[in-house]
């Protein structure tokens, strides 16, 4: 075997083994999310949790006991679950969920990101994100707040896709160069956000009109990113 061969051989066992360790997070995450949101399994979903579990949620202390206990209370309420997409980068997982019953979490209907960090086999660290759920009947751009794509495609693409992502937050939402949107954004963007209508001109227009209210949206740091193909996650 050549040089050029080797590499060539050696890359793409690399490539196959990350692709390998990105599904098996995304199991051990969707696993976990049924043992604890779906069964109500206390000693099933504590197997799924490190013993130093971190919670960034900010009414839900560290550890595993405190999403432990709170299992029969969620299956007393008839706490439901339903996941619609779930990708992964490096040790980080992001599901974007729907809760309902939820009122344990802050509401009857929510729609969330989860960000989990792997480690060593178990969920090590969690990020969320929770917001009342607006039928599609009354979102401005008529569309639900999960519905749209879900199949992970272009994983070739990822990096790509990544780079986008970061460079419109980076000028159009961080440093507020509104002349350089259309280079991100395409004229047919769909649009999830309840109070934003679709497209380009939609998007303009619910920012000027926040700015005519006195509102201001101001974003100040991206702090964590996750990529698969065709989907890019930013915690801002």
């Amino acid at each position: 075997m050549n040089n050029l061969a080797l590499v060539a051989a050696v890359a793409l066992a690399t490539s196959s083994t990350f692709a390998t360790a990105l599904e098996n997070n995304k199991t051990l995450v969707n696993s976990a999310m049924k043992s604890i949101f779906v069964d109500f399994n206390q000693e099933a979903s504590r197997a799924f949790l490190s013993d130093n579990y971190i919670q960034h949620n900010p009414h839900v202390p560290s550890g595993p006991e405190p999403l432990i206990s709170v299992l029969p209370l969620l299956k007393e309420a008839n706490f439901k679950m339903t996941n619609f997409r779930t990708l992964a980068e490096g040790d980080l997982v992001v599901a974007h969920n729907t809760y309902e019953n939820a009122q344990l979490f802050g509401g009857e209907k929510l729609v969330a990101f989860d960000v989990f960090r792997i480690e060593d086999g178990k969920l090590a660290e969690h990020w969320d994100n929770l917001q009342a759920i607006v039928p599609a009947s009354e979102t401005a751009s008529g569309n639900s707040m999960t519905d749209g794509a879900t199949e992970i495609i272009d994983l070739d693409k990822t990096a790509e896709n990544k780079k986008l992502v970061l460079g419109f937050i980076d000028d159009i939402l961080l440093n507020g160069k509104g002349e350089k949107i259309a280079n991100y954004l395409s004229p047919a963007y769909i649009q999830h956000n309840p109070m934003v209508p679709n497209g380009l001109d939609g998007l303009l227009g619910a920012l000027k009109g926040m700015r005519d209210a006195g509102i201001e949206m101001k974003y100040d740091e991206v702090h964590l990113t996750v990529a698969e193909g065709n989907f890019v996650f930013a915690a801002s």
